[in-house]
C-alpha cells in the first residue's frame, strides 16, 4: 500500500532540509513530509522499526535520497530499497550536490528513478523540488491492477475468422 501524498526526505545536511521543506509546503497541496537525517533513519522509517514502529501502514509515495549522510548512506539505502519486494516500487529520487557522471550512472543502474542535482540557487532549489514533487506524487500514477486476459474458446493458436 502507498500513501502518495506522504514524501519521506532523508538528508543529512540541515540547510537542505529546510530549503525542502520550505519549497514543499508552497506547493499548496495536501503533502505529508517527514524528514530522516541518516540512511539507518530512512531504512527505519521505511522498515517501521525503533523509533518508526507506531507510524500509520504504507509505504512513501516518494523518497528523496542525498547519498552523503553518516551511518548508512544512500548507496545502501537506495540499494536496500530496490532489491525489498516490498519498497522496490517507491519512487527514489536521488536528490544530491554530485554532478559526476559515474555517480549518475551508478544510481540508475541501482533502481534510481530519478537523479537530481541540487541547485545552489535558493529560488532555483525551491522550483527543482516543486517540480520533482508535482511528477512524482501527482503525474506519475502507478499502473492499475491486472487484469486476466479472456481468451476465446477452440485450439491453441486458432485464429478468429479462421475456418480452416
Amino acid at each position: 500500500m502507498s500513501r502518495r501524498n506522504l514524501i519521506l526526505v532523508a538528508d543529512d545536511d540541515e540547510n537542505d532540509l529546510r530549503m525542502t521543506l520550505e519549497a514543499l509546503a508552497h506547493r499548496g497541496t495536501d503533502l505529508e513530509v517527514r524528514t530522516v537525517h541518516d540512511g539507518a533513519e530512512a531504512l527505519d522509517y521505511l522498515y517501521g522499526r525503533e523509533a518508526f514502529k507506531d507510524r500509520p501502514t504504507g509505504n512513501p509515495g516518494m523518497l528523496l535520497l542525498d547519498l552523503n549522510m553518516p551511518r548508512i548512506d544512500g548507496w545502501e539505502v537506495l540499494r536496500r530499497i530496490k532489491t525489498d519486494a516490498a519498497l522496490r516500487t517507491i519512487p527514489v529520487i536521488v536528490f544530491t550536490s554530485s554532478s559526476r557522471d559515474h555517480d549518475v550512472d551508478q544510481c540508475y543502474e541501482l533502481g534510481a528513478n530519478a537523479y537530481v542535482v541540487k541547485p545552489i540557487d535558493f529560488r532555483q532549489f525551491t522550483e527543482v523540488v516543486r517540480d520533482i514533487q508535482h511528477f512524482w506524487t501527482e503525474c506519475n500514477r502507478p499502473p492499475g491492477p491486472l487484469h486476466a486476459v479472456e481468451t476465446a474458446p477452440g485450439p491453441v493458436g486458432a485464429r478468429a475468422g479462421n475456418n480452416a
